[in-house]
């Protein structure tokens, strides 16, 4: 009966223990379309298209970011001083590529070598309310590995 009483114990400890580690209700993750399919940072990793790790090495790098100072010196700018529901243009569909920032590096997954001096494989800006330049970075390292055309893209 110990036994039991222990058991019944803590299960509700470990339903607590998942439910404090993953979002109830998340609010909306930063996102880019890209044609007809968008690519959005995710907090569930088991969710994730693709897995994004950054370190401070660049020897370990597998991509560089370079941030740039102004939005024409970037291949890529976010700038999000729009409010209301045009803040929001990507909607999750099936054709959404999901991207997750890992904590450490796995496998062929690209690791992200963040820096304001280049050389770079691709170039950032990021003024954002919803954006961190990581984000934004595993975003566009994301396009880039997923083929979708970066040319394209927009918020």
């Amino acid at each position: 009966m110990l036994r039991f009483k222990v058991l019944v114990s803590v299960i509700p400890l470990m339903v607590a223990a998942v439910l404090a580690r993953v979002e109830l209700l998340p609010g909306p993750q930063p996102c880019i379309s890209i044609g007809d399919e968008a690519l959005q940072i995710t907090s569930a990793p088991w969710h994730a298209d693709l897995h994004v790790s950054f370190t401070d090495d660049p020897a370990a790098a597998t991509v560089r970011v370079q941030v740039a100072d102004s939005a024409e010196a970037a291949d890529f700018a976010v700038v999000d001083d729009v409010d209301g529901s045009e803040a929001d243009t990507c909607g999750v569909t099936p054709a959404t590529h999901f991207v997750a920032v890992s904590a450490k590096a796995s496998g062929s997954a690209p690791v992200v070598y963040l820096s304001p001096d280049g050389p770079a494989d691709y170039r950032i800006f990021v003024r954002s309310r919803t954006f961190t330049t990581r984000e934004a970075a595993a975003l566009i390292v994301g396009a880039g590995r997923t083929h979708l055309g970066l040319a394209a893209a927009s918020l």
